[in-house]
């Protein structure tokens, strides 16, 4: 797929390899809408984008809020018109220090799944049936090692993620035949906030740069050599 003069919406595009993949997409000739709860962070990003002589917009939205969803894809269309890549970013742990299944709370459970799984669904619900009537689009899903195996600590977001996968692969065979494509895409370990609040005593010198696997996943975007909801190992 060819990105300039395309609409690319990334959510959680305030850190990590969210900003890392603006940027990243931007630098390609896509019009980034970037989407994330933090609007301070969010501008900063933004403005570094237009800095650069790219074109970015910033639309805060919380993706686990049902009750912004919709919003946030009307806000997009009138703002850039209608969405041609969609990439679930945005994600939670849920509480940090991780814990066990039976000690994590029912609610901390909910939360993680709002964020990671039911607020991928709904956003993809009110952008990809527009991709559909036009013929094409693609979906992209962040996922995780954790949504293969089982770690100790791990259980509701590893949960989310497997779900999240399978989603995706639920939405391909749903929407292939009207030109939607669907990945899931496991970055691998990254220098993050979020990974050091997972393992903050993981040696930064052997975990992946964001702005490296951005790099790779437009690679594979540009690629398109995947079968639809297909899962794969950015490295």
């Amino acid at each position: 797929m060819q990105l300039r003069d395309k609409v690319v919406m990334v959510t959680g595009a305030s850190r990590g390899l969210g900003e890392a993949l603006a940027h990243e997409l931007a630098r390609a000739g896509a019009t980034v809408v970037a989407v994330a709860r933090d609007e301070r962070e969010l501008s900063r990003v933004v403005d570094a984008i237009r800095a650069e002589g790219g074109k970015a917009h910033a639309l805060g939205a919380d993706v686990g809020d049902k009750e912004a969803i919709l919003p946030l894809a009307g806000a997009a269309q009138a703002l850039v018109g209608p969405v041609d890549v969609l990439i679930h970013n945005a994600s939670t742990l849920g509480p940090t220090p991780l814990r066990l299944l039976l000690d994590t709370d029912c609610e901390d459970f909910e939360r993680v799944l709002s964020v990671n799984l039911v607020g991928p669904f709904r956003l993809t619900k009110a952008i990809a049936g527009a991709m559909a009537v036009r013929g094409g689009g693609l979906v992209i899903q962040l996922s995780s090692d954790a949504s293969v195996n089982a770690y100790p600590g791990w259980g509701a977001y590893s949960v989310s993620k497997a779900a999240l996968d399978h989603l995706g692969r639920i939405f391909a065979a749903e929407l292939d035949s009207m030109g939607v494509r669907f990945l899931s895409l496991d970055p691998g370990e990254m220098d993050t906030v979020m990974h050091r609040e997972a393992i903050p005593d993981a040696d930064p010198s052997t975990l992946a740069r964001p702005a490296a696997v951005a790099q790779r996943i437009v690679q594979l975007i540009r690629a398109s050599d995947f079968a639809n909801g297909a899962r794969l190992e950015v490295a």
